[in-house]
């Protein structure tokens, strides 16, 4: 199902862009003041980002992703049905045990990025280590589906340190996706609890944190989104989110 991507002009927390009448007697030179001014360059994007725009009634549900292949394909039917595009931050392992599903989860309309080769706990790995991790991840995302994806989250920790910010940008990843809410679902609390706690902590803007391979999850999704959309806020990809 191919969803409709809206316009997300707006200028928002992440992004900056970035004639009189001449008289009629004497023509004078313009004093330096007068000079017209250049436009500012846009600032460049952060290492990492948390949340998107607090003017833009969005939000970007992104999934930590591995799980087995019938669940994520459930999870895939229901959003589908429920038409919610979402960004999954895939392991690299995951999807060499998987191939078809990178496939399927860009075939509906959501968007994929890189989560490590084999979800380590990476900010306790020497900087090589980091850098082949991320790179492992990317050259599988680059074979499965032609693109090494936009965005990278870093395994086992919430934000990522500026050294690792470096790999990644090293790898080719500008920017590290971070989230402000986090739906603790892979604790396994029961759907309830995850619409509860994801909509406590949500905002205009907001990044939520989910995971793929919980059934908690998966059931917790239709009340979620009709709970998000109620608030007048539309589920997204991270991209559209921040772009």
């Amino acid at each position: 199902m191919q969803f409709t991507r809206r316009a997300a002009l707006a200028a928002g927390a992440l992004t900056l862009a970035g004639c009189g009448s001449a008289p009629q007697a004497q023509t004078a030179s313009p004093s330096p003041s007068a000079a017209p001014s250049a436009s500012p360059s846009p600032s460049p994007r952060p290492g990492e980002i948390v949340h998107g725009p607090r003017d833009r009634a969005q939000v970007a549900l992104t999934f930590h992703g591995q799980g087995e292949d019938q669940l994520v394909r459930t999870t895939l039917a229901v959003l589908a049905r429920l038409d919610a595009p979402v960004t999954v931050l895939a392991v690299g392992s995951w999807l060499d045990e998987h191939p078809g599903l990178a496939r399927a989860i860009l075939d509906g309309g959501h968007e994929l990025g890189n989560h490590t080769y084999s979800h380590a706990d990476i900010s306790s790995l020497p900087t090589a280590a980091q850098y082949a991790e991320i790179t492992r991840c990317a050259d599988v995302l680059r074979r499965l589906t032609g693109s090494t994806g936009r965005w990278f989250r870093p395994s086992q920790t919430p934000r990522a340190s500026a050294a690792l910010q470096r790999q990644a940008q090293r790898a080719g990843y500008p920017t590290c996706l971070a989230y402000d809410v986090d739906s603790l679902d892979y604790t396994d609390p029961g759907p309830a609890a995850v619409v509860r706690t994801t909509l406590d902590g949500v905002h205009n803007g907001s990044i939520v944190s989910l995971h793929l391979g919980h059934p908690g999850t998966v059931e917790a999704l239709p009340e979620l989104i009709a709970a998000l959309r109620k608030r007048g806020l539309t589920p997204v990809t991270a991209t559209t989110l921040l772009t």
